[in-house]
Parts: C-alpha cells; sequence; structure tokens
C-alpha cells in the first residue's frame, strides 16, 4: 500500500525547492547534479520527487525543447508559513502562545534574542494598535 501524500513538504521536497528557490527555475537534471553534491541521488528519484511537488501544487513546469523546466509555485516565506501553520495545529492547538512558551522554555535564549523578541512583540503591538484606529 502506498503511503499518504503529505500535506507538507518532506525533507526531499523541501531539498528540491531549496535548488529550485537558488537559480530560479532549473531541469530535473540541473536539480539531481544539485543534490548530488551533498549526497548520492538518482534522477528518477528526482523527478519522481518533482511529479509530486506538482501535484502538492508546489512547483510548475513549462517545456523547452525536450526538457520540462521546473520553478517554485510558492515562495520559502509561504513554505515556512506552512509548515509552522501545520506544527501549530498539530502539536499546540493552534496556539502560537503555546508554541512561544514550550521554545521559551525548552530551549536555550539568549539575553540579545529575548531583546529582540521583545522588540517584535512591542513592533506588533503598535502595529495592531494602529491598525484598530
Amino acid at each position: 500500500m502506498a503511503r499518504p501524500v503529505s500535506p507538507t513538504l518532506t525533507r526531499s521536497e523541501q531539498e528540491i525547492l531549496e535548488v529550485l528557490w537558488d537559480k530560479g527555475e532549473a531541469s530535473v537534471r540541473d536539480v539531481a547534479d544539485a543534490l548530488a553534491k551533498q549526497r548520492p541521488v538518482a534522477y528518477t528519484t528526482v523527478l519522481t520527487m518533482f511529479g509530486i511537488l506538482a501535484k502538492k501544487g508546489f512547483v510548475v513546469h513549462r517545456l523547452e525543447g525536450r526538457a520540462f523546466i521546473y520553478r517554485a509555485k510558492i515562495t520559502r516565506e509561504q513554505a515556512r508559513k506552512q509548515a509552522l501553520d501545520h506544527l501549530l495545529q498539530q502539536f499546540f492547538e493552534g496556539s502560537p502562545n503555546l508554541l512561544a512558551q514550550h521554545l521559551l522554555g525548552e530551549e536555550g535564549v539568549s539575553r540579545n534574542e529575548l531583546r529582540a523578541l521583545r522588540d517584535k512583540v512591542n513592533k506588533a503591538k503598535l502595529a495592531k494598535a494602529g491598525r484598530g484606529k
């Protein structure tokens, strides 16, 4: 029985998208060659992964000669947001507050990082107050 398709990016899918985000667009061969610099990867595996990415709506392609040229349909930021939304729903009851509390409680956070977080919170409060007027 085939494994169900993950609604979020798998590690392999993300690696392919990283290549596309860096290059703008690329053929299966271009991506396979780029990934092969990190670890062995088969052309057919990359081709299969592109099919999955297209089905999920993460890439689009065009025909150039006999080759399909792919480009990412989502940005890095959109992928991060989607992954974070999935994480929030699956493990933190959809609550950014629970996630933040977990991160602050579990991870070592330096004074500089806390200061930066405080600044972001204050800026978000000001922006929200400005929209409410």
